[in-house]
């Protein structure tokens, strides 16, 4: 496992069986990498909807492209396809993963920031549950700034390796929501939820810094 070499995974929770949207927070360049390696843990291969930029990036690229990733063409015309897709997968009886932020957070604090609406819609097209998906400590094994400085960081965690905790928590009911917006904030919500006990030794400041990601409170929320 291309993970054990860089940090140490916890994984906790459960995952119904069946086709789900796995919607989890996103704090890190190499998040997908670390749900990989969390759902193979748990018997559980989902389709994972990332960002196009991702693919272009060294290691991480290739990793996804062989697992089938979703390819999400932010700010284009084509985005729309990537829900196209997803629905299709979840059709087809395949899991989906998706970072309802749509990007890595920059919140103050790295909780969760408020979600896009496309985690809702896909609920909504498809019937199936969604779980929510904390994860914490990957962060820690490359910057946000990666590809750039990713080699010292990735080499500082080869000898740190640093615990990596990823928590599949209990189906969120979007029963009684009125609209797309009530559904993702109730989602975002139980991801923050779950991701409180994965980091109660710093709720407020994370222990480690990263001086290549910037601050940007415009869609902060409160932290749980």
């Amino acid at each position: 496992m291309v993970l054990a070499a860089f940090g140490r995974l916890r994984v906790t929770g459960a995952v119904p069986d069946g086709p789900v949207i796995l919607a989890a927070n996103h704090i890190s360049p190499v998040d997908p990498v670390v749900l990989l390696a969390a759902c193979h843990a748990i018997g559980v291969a989902p389709r994972v909807m990332a960002t196009a930029g991702v693919f272009r990036a060294p290691v991480v690229g290739a990793v996804l492209r062989r697992a089938g990733y979703l390819r999400v063409a932010r700010g284009t015309a084509s985005v729309t396809q990537a829900l196209h897709d997803a629905i299709e997968a979840v059709a087809a009886g395949d899991p989906v993963l998706i970072y309802p932020e749509g990007r890595i957070g920059l919140a103050p604090g790295m909780w969760p920031e408020r979600g896009k609406t496309g985690v809702a819609r896909l609920a909504e097209a498809t019937g199936v549950p969604v779980v929510p998906v904390a994860q914490w400590g990957a962060h820690e094994i490359a910057p946000y700034a990666a590809p750039r400085g990713a080699v010292r960081g990735l080499a500082r965690s080869v000898l740190r390796r640093p615990q990596v905790s990823v928590h599949f928590g209990r189906p969120v009911s979007l029963a009684g929501t009125g609209s797309a917006r009530e559904a993702t904030d109730r989602v975002m919500a139980a991801i923050a939820d779950a991701l409180l006990p994965l980091r109660a030794a710093e709720p407020d400041v994370p222990r480690w810094h990263d001086p290549t990601r910037p601050i940007d409170p415009s869609r902060a929320r409160l932290a749980p």
